[in-house]
């Protein structure tokens, strides 16, 4: 029957012929499991056909839309102590209430009355500055005044010399006729005397004559010395204009050199105070950043510095607030190989953790417990993990994202792509071939109306 021997009953005995030979001969064995295998198969090879979307997943994190609705930490501007706690975590605050006290820990600024003095002495380098503005207006009429008596002594001086110059021609003219009379004497001294020795004159006539030459020559010599006096006279006013101009020309230097001095004295009195205004605004703020206010509504979410009496340094972070209104967004991160098929407006599913979910990342319509999402931004500037980073925001054509997702829970995200059949998408991820080139519908119709 197992035909181990050489000598084979089944070759010269029918089996057939026997009851149990026709049971075990006649019988066909896997009738139901071919069956099986063949209606999978047709299964299979019809599945293989079926449409399947393409996509692009990623990790990612859920944040916020917009940077100033992220959770933050409230730092102090100053190194400080810390005084008062007004806040505990978990508590709601609104903008500008106040978180902590704190305390200087500068030695510069112990003085409670720093502000108070501060102003104090700007109102006295003020007064200063306006007393230097007198004292500048002052000289200004001083200079005024010795220039309008400069304009008097010298309109007097050049009347003088004026005057001198006009002696000086009378002079000169007197001279003339004195010059002339003398020579007139002369002339009748010379015929009186020529007379008198001819007898013709008597010697009287003569003494009479030569007492007028005299008086004549006396008169010459007289008015040459009236004429030197009067041109001394012209020199001396010519000196005196030009003395004049020089003392007051003196008078006028000092007095603007005084005002300069004054002017500038003034100026840094004036830059003192600036000085001290800003050091004044400055102490001001300085006392309001004692109080650490919360910059938005949020909560409090953890004290990163705690306690009374801690001394920190300025950028010292204090305390961590999440900001009470804010509008989800979720930040994935794809590789750098499928960035190009990533599109503003490319619609995004989206898998939170925590949340109940089934997911067909290749049929998106099959799928359970997904969001909506679209792509509202794409980083120009590769990470540190390697891949770029998405930001998604909601869609608002499909189903409100979850009110308990908070801020900082995973998520997981599914692009979609293309469809394709299913053999196509096994022969590519075989071969570890990219996803098709993919572009929206909007962006092709643009890119051909370019082109045209």
């Amino acid at each position: 029957m197992l035909n181990i021997s050489h000598n084979q009953l089944n070759k010269t005995i029918d089996l057939s012929k026997f009851k149990s030979g026709k049971n075990l001969m006649e019988k066909v064995y896997y009738q139901y499991f071919n069956r099986f295998l063949l209606a999978f198969a047709i299964i299979l090879i019809i599945i293989l056909f079926l449409p399947w979307t393409q996509n692009i997943t990623g990790q990612g994190l859920v944040t916020t839309l917009k940077p100033n609705q992220r959770p933050q930490h409230i730092m102090s501007q100053i190194p400080g102590r810390i005084e008062e706690w007004f806040v505990q975590e978990g508590d709601f605050v609104k903008k500008g209430d106040t978180i902590v006290r704190i305390s200087e820990v500068k030695s510069d600024y112990f003085d409670d009355q720093l502000v108070e003095r501060t102003n104090q002495q700007i109102q006295a380098k003020s007064s200063s500055v306006t007393a230097y503005e007198g004292k500048v207006d002052a000289l200004k009429r001083q200079i005024e005044a010795l220039k309008s008596e400069l304009q008097l002594k010298l309109e007097q001086t050049r009347n003088k010399l004026m005057q001198s110059k006009l002696k000086v021609e009378s002079d000169s003219i007197d001279l003339e006729a004195a010059e002339t009379n003398l020579t007139i004497a002369e002339t009748q001294f010379n015929r009186i005397a020529t007379l008198q020795k001819e007898g013709l004159k008597a010697v009287k006539d003569v003494e009479e004559k030569r007492l007028k030459l005299q008086e004549n020559q006396a008169k010459f010599i007289s008015q040459q010395n009236k004429l030197l006096a009067s041109k001394n006279e012209v020199i001396n006013a010519r000196l005196e204009l030009s003395r004049t101009n020089a003392a007051y020309a003196d008078k006028i230097s000092k007095a603007e050199s005084d005002m300069f001095t004054a002017q500038s004295s003034g100026f840094d009195t004036q830059a003192q105070v600036t000085k001290l205004e800003n050091a004044y605004t400055n102490y001001k703020r300085r006392n309001s950043l004692l109080y650490v206010t919360a910059p938005q509504d949020g909560f409090i979410n953890k004290a990163l510095t705690g306690g009374i009496g801690v001394t920190f340094k300025e950028g010292t972070e204090l305390v961590g607030i999440m900001p009470a209104k804010y509008d989800l967004a979720v930040e994935t991160f794809v590789r750098p190989i499928d960035l190009p098929l990533i599109h503003i407006g490319e619609q995004v599913r989206v898998q939170f953790d925590g949340w109940p979910a089934i997911v067909f990342s290749g049929w998106p319509n099959v799928s359970y417990g997904t969001y909506g999402a679209k792509v509202v931004a794409i980083e120009r500037f590769i990470s540190p993990n390697g891949k770029y980073r998405i930001l998604l925001a909601p869609d608002q054509n499909d189903h409100e994202w979850p009110d308990a997702v908070r801020v900082g829970s995973g998520a997981r995200t599914i692009a979609l792509l293309e469809d394709v059949p299913i053999w196509f998408e096994l022969w590519r991820q075989i071969n570890s071939f990219p996803p098709n080139y993919y572009q929206p519908e909007g962006e092709k119709s643009m890119s051909k109306t370019e082109k045209k």
